[in-house]
């Protein structure tokens, strides 16, 4: 770790890892991982520390403030962003971690790197204290930079029957296998986490339903009393609202030489997916800020933030692949800007958080719920 002083959050130096992610990003794409340099800077940002505790050293941020300084860090590299979107919100994971657990995790200090696999799996079997706790986990993105990992894993539970923990386990005890080949995200290094057998003290855990539900409001700072599902969204969409942001210059640089030759179709293609993006920010901003306000605890308002995260993340899809379909052939040179993001916002709006379907059939049955309780009773 760099002995340089850390500022408390990511954004007055969002800027240095956005340009020091554009000087590797091709680099990266051939590696399938980050360099050192650039997780040095996310580090050095204070992306990790954003939402850690206070006492421990960290800025306890807010959603908004998360949002902006990762889709700055995408207009230039969308893996980049990618990572540092998961240093911040793995760090907000950790603070679900009991006392000991914490300690762990910060005693040393606010920027530890902390990666995580949300999918349970492994194989957990119960011990005095804890669990021994083996097995594989892939897609674990930024794991080459990795200090711990978080773990979904189902675990017995006392009484009986399975619960899905998060177990923390050190870097001392996975080895990573290289198995992401992937066309967009490429320079995640999303690759598999392997564990042997490995102790974890139930201080090390905490129970999945913890993080899904938040903390209760006024136990906890604001940015750990939200529920998951409710923002889980931007951690992901962030990367591809800077993707679509970074398409659209790269988009224009191109055009200038092209437009006069057009007919002024260029100009439809860019004013409208310019209007998709900003659009789309408009609706992570609101679900950011509802967040930071305490304004997500509700069904009806978390239902509405869901939708709005991934309708926000289909329109810039549409917005990068208008652009690409209209950037001319050496757009589709391996090297070029515009289709490195336009895999990239593909790639990160596959993610399963992101999925239209299961966000508008939430806020569909949240809406009708709240209409019905609005509803005056019928006449008898």
């Amino acid at each position: 770790m760099s002995d340089t002083p850390r500022e408390s959050g990511p954004a007055p130096r969002t800027r240095e890892v956005a340009e020091r992610a554009a000087a590797h990003a091709l680099q990266a794409e051939r590696d399938g991982r980050l360099s050192p340099q650039v997780f040095e800077a996310i580090r050095d940002a204070g992306f990790a520390r954003h939402f850690v505790p206070a006492r421990w050293g960290g800025a306890e941020g807010g959603f908004d403030a998360f949002l902006t300084a990762v889709a700055e860090v995408g207009r230039e590299d969308p893996s980049a962003a990618w990572c540092a979107a998961i240093a911040s919100a793995l760090g907000r994971y950790a603070a679900f971690l009991p006392e000991d657990g914490q300690r762990a995790v910060w005693e040393a200090g606010p920027d530890a790197l902390v990666v995580g696999a949300l999918v349970p799996g492994g194989e957990a079997t119960a011990a005095s204290g804890g669990w021994v706790l083996r097995g594989r986990w892939p897609y674990v993105s930024g794991i080459h930079a990795s200090d711990r990992a978080l773990l979904a894993a189902r675990v017995p539970a006392e009484g009986g029957g399975e619960e899905v923990r998060f177990l923390l386990v050190p870097r001392s005890s996975y080895r990573i296998e290289e198995t992401w080949r992937t066309v967009g995200m490429r320079g995640t290094g999303s690759d598999t986490l392997v564990l042997e057998e490995t102790f974890v003290p139930r201080e090390h855990s905490f129970v999945n339903d913890d993080l899904l539900s938040g903390r209760e409001p006024g136990t906890a700072p604001g940015c750990f009393t939200v529920p998951l599902r409710n923002v889980g969204g931007l951690t992901f969409a962030g990367p591809v609202l800077g993707a679509a942001r970074g398409a659209l210059e790269a988009w224009s640089r191109s055009a200038k030489r092209r437009r006069s030759g057009s007919g002024g179709a260029l100009d439809l293609v860019l004013a409208r997916s310019a209007a998709e993006t900003d659009a789309a920010e408009l609706l992570l901003s609101r679900v950011a800020r509802d967040a930071d306000r305490g304004g997500l605890q509700d069904e009806w308002d978390g239902a509405r933030g869901q939708r709005d995260q991934a309708v926000a993340v289909d329109l810039l899809v549409g917005a990068v692949n208008r652009l690409m379909r209209t950037g001319g052939t050496g757009a589709l040179h391996r090297d070029e800007d515009l289709q490195r993001f336009w895999r990239d916002a593909n790639a990160g709006a596959a993610h399963a958080v992101l999925q239209w379907e299961p966000a508008a059939r939430r806020f569909a049955a949240a809406s009708l719920a709240r209409s019905e309780a609005a509803s005056p009773p019928a006449r008898p």
